[in-house]
């Protein structure tokens, strides 16, 4: 498959109409919510929604660009080291999503784990609301790197084309988890991702840090040790907001931290260690100058 086939693929194959259909009601679920807060006179940050929905038209644009272009590039020079390849039938289709599925959840975590890929996926953390516009607060760069991820996939066997639809659909399931108007599930939340799990994984609560990983499966936390049920009152946002509703800001503040850390390390060491470090690393004296 040659970029050609795969722009192609990602055009007019049948099974795009059907994440078209997918994307339109994920659009009218939240549409639906936004009307139904202002009947109700539900508490909400509108500042916050509207960066949340400008970055969302931004992330649309770049996608159709530069950023989704890059990702087609490098899987379609990957597919070259495969070994054999899976034909895309029902049921590679669904091992496709199982493996998109499982990508998700180390992509994810190790996101959550190295301070230079937080930094773009803080953004989405970054909102102290919990509603369903949050699925659209993604950052603007984490397409130029998260095709990477995707790698392991295609070396097996898996398509380019069928990889990042496999991906897609598991991003897309994650729209209708940003919510508080859907309480527990019983049985549900402890086999999928679903708004009690999610709302879990939102939390800045020490209990919920970096808990409930999973993508549609939250059995990935179960297995690797990462679960956690909704126990008491979910504090959204990060341990340390960011107060601004600035598109711009929101996107690049955690860059421009990791910039201005690394400009006060005395070595390489520290400063690669700063960037590519975990979040709450730092060297010695950056707590004695604090104390000072």
């Amino acid at each position: 498959m040659d970029l050609t086939q795969l722009s192609y693929l990602l055009e007019e194959a049948p099974i795009i109409s059907y994440i078209g259909y997918f994307f339109i009601i994920n659009m009218g679920l939240i549409c639906i919510e936004i009307i139904g807060d202002l009947l109700q006179g539900k508490t909400r940050r509108w500042k916050d929604t509207g960066a949340n929905i400008a970055i969302f038209f931004m992330n649309q644009l770049l996608e159709k660009t530069i950023v989704g272009t890059l990702g087609l590039l490098g899987l379609t020079a990957v597919q070259y080291l495969q070994f054999f390849t899976i034909e895309m039938t029902i049921g590679s289709w669904v091992l496709a999503v199982i493996a998109a599925d499982f990508t998700y959840y180390w992509m994810h975590r190790l996101e959550h784990e190295h301070r230079i890929l937080w930094a773009s996926h803080s953004v989405h953390h970054s909102s102290e609301d919990y509603n369903l516009t949050i699925a659209m607060r993604l950052s603007i760069v984490e397409g130029l790197f998260e095709w990477l991820f995707l790698i392991p996939m295609v070396l097996i066997g898996f398509s380019p084309f069928q990889t990042l639809v496999a991906l897609v659909l598991v991003a897309q399931y994650q729209t209708w988890i940003h919510t508080e108007r859907i309480g527990k599930l019983g049985w549900l939340d402890e086999v999928f991702n679903t708004p009690s799990t999610h709302r879990v994984h939102h939390g800045s609560n020490r209990k919920y840090l970096d808990k409930n990983y999973g993508g549609i499966l939250i059995l990935w936390d179960k297995l690797f040790g990462t679960f956690q049920r909704e126990e008491e009152s979910v504090r959204y946002g990060l341990t340390k907001n960011i107060h601004t509703n600035n598109p711009m800001t929101i996107n690049f503040i955690e860059y421009y931290n990791i910039y201005k850390e690394v400009l006060q390390c005395k070595n390489w060491k520290h400063r690669l260690k700063i960037i590519f470090g975990n979040l709450v690393w730092k060297p010695e004296y950056f707590k004695k100058k604090k104390a000072l």
